[in-house]
């Protein structure tokens, strides 16, 4: 009778109740109602051709990279179905539309990973369904106090329903039940584990081929502890990250890991030349604008940096806005034992640099700002938003219990911890600089480059949550004076205040990580995080600057 109902449960986590009809016009094979700017929506991603330095690779490298694109392309059937449930269901149906709309559509839905518009607040461009805030996580009909009535009610099942490697269904009873990962998705996980273990025995890398015989063992246990580990001492021609890491999809509650792979090839000697920073680490962490009894002191501060050139993204990563870099994995537990690797993907900061961050700071910025923007403060300033990811709190006690951030800012977390990483990045390049670890001269450019980023990252959505962040710290800045806005409405940065605003901003952010603090998260982001008149009126500047880049993924035979 146990094995009956968990193969039913399992078959309830592979699917979700059909959209209505009429959206997905099944009866009468007619499309459904399409956005009539769906041209120009798409016309928001660039295509752009990656380069990635192939060289140093030998037939074996060029074997095993195959094996996980194959892998990867797992993660993107994974992920479509956490995105929501019915995707497949609509993404099939598309083959009987015809038309431009219906081209464009079907090309919009592939790079959203669904008919919900992740440039546009999540608004559909196909049909007229809203979108659900759990993703394909949770029932449609599940509310977030319908989960924690289940909760109070049943406490037992806390740690699974919380868990970053569960979906949660409804039972045949009607009730809740969570469903691991490795059941839910073992059509596709299977698979993917047997290309990863023949990836391992095809490579002659010692820590690659552990790496991928841990994560292929983990894909059918959710355990990805040990196989988190392999990775941060990971050291090999190929760099590959794959597995359920972020939790952004979730919008419910932030606690549900996503599918994503990230296939790459190694720049040792660009990555040797970042390689100094992570001894600084324990000292950036020191310096926190904060009381020490709120600092990470014991995290491990081991920290590899590598700079990489990508071959092929799958799964979560690929969604919408394209990754730039990224500091995994999130287990603390992994932090605290060997800190966190900082991966950046050096043909994709290059490409969205020469096609979208000059463009915007020439219509942006005030003129002498805009000449000094430079590709080197930006790569500084990605490095260290993600070094500063491991940074600062994250395991912390309340009451004498022990959590950890995520848990306590629930769906907020992800916002406020992606502002911190910003204006932390800022905070610490400029004591570097103080510290004589950083040149001088690169206080010129660090500001508006700085700027012209949060501008670019503010275009994915003012109103979108994430969105929040960005315009939170204008808004902060703005306040603070660092900020101005010139005669024609462009803005500049006001050296002289700039430092003393970053690191009063920075504290309040910390404090509110520190303490748990959801409704004081909350309060702060009500009264930061919505876009004035003016950063509108800049934004709407960009109509002919690509919001960003669709990747056209390098030949292996290159």
């Amino acid at each position: 009778m146990l094995r009956l109902l968990i193969a039913f449960v399992v078959l309830l986590a592979s699917c979700a109740s059909p959209p209505p009809t009429t959206e997905l016009a099944e009866e009468n094979g007619q499309m459904p109602p399409i956005a009539n700017d769906i041209e120009s929506r798409l016309a928001q991603f660039a295509p752009a051709e990656l380069k990635a330095d192939l060289s140093a690779l030998s037939d074996e490298d060029r074997q095993v990279l195959g094996l996980l694109i194959d892998a990867a392309h797992h993660m993107d059937r994974i992920f479509l179905r956490q995105a929501w449930a019915g995707n497949p269901q609509m993404r099939d149906a598309m083959a009987s539309w015809s038309g431009p709309e219906a081209e464009a559509a079907e090309k919009y839905f592939a790079i959203n990973f669904g008919p919900w518009d992740r440039l546009a607040e999540r608004e559909p461009f196909i049909g007229d369904r809203s979108h659900p805030s759990g993703a394909g996580y949770y029932p449609e009909d599940m509310s977030a106090a319908d989960m924690e009535q289940w909760l109070a009610q049943n406490p037992e099942d806390r740690e699974s329903f919380e868990s970053l490697f569960t979906l949660i269904r409804r039972g045949p009873d009607g009730g809740l039940v969570a469903v691991p990962y490795a059941e839910a998705y073992k059509e596709f996980l299977q698979p993917a584990a047997e290309l990863l273990r023949r990836a391992a025995q095809t490579t002659t890398n010692e820590s690659l081929a552990r790496f991928l015989e841990l994560r292929a063992v983990a894909f059918g246990t959710d355990d990805y502890y040990e196989s988190d580990l392999a990775w941060m001492d990971l050291d090999a021609p190929v760099e590959v990250t794959i597995g359920p890491y972020e939790t952004y999809e979730d919008e419910l509650f932030g606690y549900k890991a996503a599918f994503e792979a990230f296939v790459t090839v190694a720049l040792p000697e660009e990555s040797a030349a970042l390689d100094q920073y992570k001894a600084k680490l324990p000292w950036l962490e020191r310096n926190l604008p904060i009381a020490d009894e709120h600092k990470n002191l014991n995290r491990g501060s081991e920290s590899p940096i590598r700079v990489v050139d990508l071959v092929f993204s799958g799964g979560d990563t690929k969604a919408g806005v394209q990754t730039i870099a990224y500091n995994l994995p999130n287990d603390e537990r992994v932090r605290e034992a060997k800190g966190s690797k900082k991966v950046l993907l050096r043909n994709i900061m290059q490409a969205k640099y020469d096609q979208i961050l000059v463009p915007i700071a020439e219509q942006v910025l005030a003129p002498e700002d805009a000449s000094r923007l430079s590709f080197d403060a930006f790569r500084d300033e990605v490095l260290h938003h993600e070094l500063s990811h491991g940074l600062g709190p994250g395991k912390i006690v309340l009451d004498g219990r022990e959590t950890e951030v995520r848990l306590e800012l629930k769906e907020l977390y992800s916002t406020l911890e992606e502002a911190k990483a910003d204006v932390m990045g800022i905070y610490n390049i400029l004591a570097l600089i103080d510290d004589g670890v950083m040149p001088a001269e690169l206080r010129d450019t660090l500001e508006p480059t700085y700027v012209a980023g949060l501008i670019r990252s503010a275009r994915f959505g003012l109103d979108e949550a994430h969105g929040q962040g960005t315009v939170a710290q204008l808004n902060y800045l703005l306040e603070e004076g660092a900020l101005r806005l010139d005669e024609e409405g462009r803005l500049a940065a006001v050296s002289e205040a700039f430092p003393a605003a970053i690191e009063k901003l920075l504290a309040e952010m910390l404090m509110l990580q520190a303490t748990g603090d959801y409704e004081g998260t909350k309060a702060f982001l009500d009264r930061y995080g919505i876009a004035s008149d003016a950063l509108r009126n800049l934004v709407g500047r960009l109509d002919n600057v690509p919001v960003d880049i669709k990747p056209v993924y390098p030949p292996l035979e290159g």
